[in-house]
């Protein structure tokens, strides 16, 4: 197995420590936002956030940030504001300042005292996802 192949039975990954894009505080945002490693949003996005798919993404929302529409990464820190639904495939922090109106799905959460949410919280197991099983008679 290649390493590629290896990394889809490891779904566990770690927050990203740097951040490797900012949207500033004056900056507003029309459209979507895709992003590989560490973004933090201090301005305004109207659009979805999105992080790579099968990339260990972390999305920091910071306390004058507004989002306003689906949010998914594999670790994101609340303490702004998100107007849609939030994906956190490994772990979700909604600090103090954080308000969330639609639905939150996550693996592992941390609410703190002051945060908001207006929608339902969902938990998802760990997925077994991106794995493909073949028949032996597959095999070539």
């Amino acid at each position: 197995m290649g390493e590629r192949e290896i990394e889809v039975f490891n779904k566990t990954s770690k927050p990203q420590n740097r951040i490797d894009s900012l949207i500033g505080a004056t900056t507003r945002i029309e459209g979507n936002v895709i992003f590989s490693g560490g973004l933090r949003v201090d301005g305004m996005v109207r659009g979805n956030v999105a992080a790579l798919p099968d990339q260990p993404g972390t999305l920091v929302v910071s306390s004058e940030a507004r989002i306003d529409g689906e949010v998914q990464a594999a670790h994101i820190v609340v303490n702004g504001t998100i107007h849609g639904p939030v994906h956190a495939t490994e772990t979700l922090e909604l600090q103090p300042g954080s308000r969330v109106k639609g639905d939150v799905y996550y693996k592992s959460i941390e609410i703190q005292q002051g945060a908001v949410v207006e929608g339902r919280l969902v938990h998802h197991a760990a997925e077994v996802k991106g794995v493909e099983l073949k028949l032996a008679s597959d095999r070539g």
